[in-house]
């Protein structure tokens, strides 16, 4: 498969897993306001997923659409990250899941405003409003938490030190993203790692939260296919309608 094709299934399929996490807080958020203000993040995620798909569709020329990239592929052909497939968990584990992806995700967009591929670069300069929203929000809430009673500093602290080995992944860089460096397409891993690192590191301090070790080992595996047993609970859940009744459509 195409490199380009690749990348660009990694960026769709980041923010259609996601997006299907956060929807499953529909109904369930500890208050409306964020109950609605989770769903609406879910779907700016889902929107941007479509312009990603179609546009690897369009690139691969295989005949697939968003529809069956989304629906009628295995777990072991999707490129997400470990991160976003990692259990909702309580209220923290989920903002803290969050924080990580969205400070990754702002500074990776925004280099993508500048991408070599007019295409790429049009996705992402529409992206940029949302994922600059998305940011804040997160953030904010990090600071509220951790700086907030000792129950939700002590549950904002867990979450941060245990999710923190999956927040490297975005930065491993193997041959499809240097590719993608290579030809002006996307940003290098260690100027995005040097803007988030400053960024999650600032909103921790005011928090009043201890940043785990930068140089802490990390997971991986997921942009090259291999996954937790997690995403595979995530996407029967996702996928079963279509796969129960092939070929349905609204």
């Amino acid at each position: 498969m195409d490199d380009k094709v690749v990348y660009l299934l990694r960026l769709g399929d980041n923010a259609l897993i996601l997006s299907q996490q956060l929807a499953q807080w529909c109904g369930k958020g500890p208050a409306l306001e964020e109950d609605m203000a989770l769903t609406n993040v879910a779907l700016d995620l889902l929107g941007q997923t479509r312009l990603w798909y179609e546009y690897a569709a369009e690139l691969e020329g295989a005949g697939r659409d968003e529809d069956q990239l989304a629906y009628l592929r295995d777990a072991h052909e999707f490129r997400n990250c470990l991160l976003l497939e990692q259990p909702n968990g309580n209220y923290a584990d989920t903002l803290m899941r969050q924080f990580y992806f969205d400070s990754w995700h702002y500074f990776l967009i925004e280099g993508l405003t500048r991408s070599s591929d007019t295409r790429i670069a049009a996705i992402a300069a529409k992206a940029l409003k949302e994922v600059s929203y998305h940011l804040r929000r997160s953030g904010d809430l990090i600071v509220r938490l951790g700086d907030g009673t000792e129950v939700s500093h002590l549950w904002t602290q867990a979450a941060a030190d245990e999710l923190w080995m999956y927040s490297g992944e975005v930065f491993a860089y193997d041959a499809v993203d240097e590719a993608m460096v290579s030809a002006g397409v996307a940003p290098p891993a260690a100027e995005l790692r040097a803007q988030w690192l400053a960024h999650v590191g600032e909103v921790f301090a005011e928090a009043t939260l201890t940043l785990p070790p930068a140089d802490a080992w990390m997971q991986s595996g997921g942009k090259q296919g291999r996954h937790s047993e997690h995403l595979g609970y995530i996407l029967a859940e996702m996928q079963f309608l279509q796969r129960a009744y092939p070929g349905a459509a609204w």
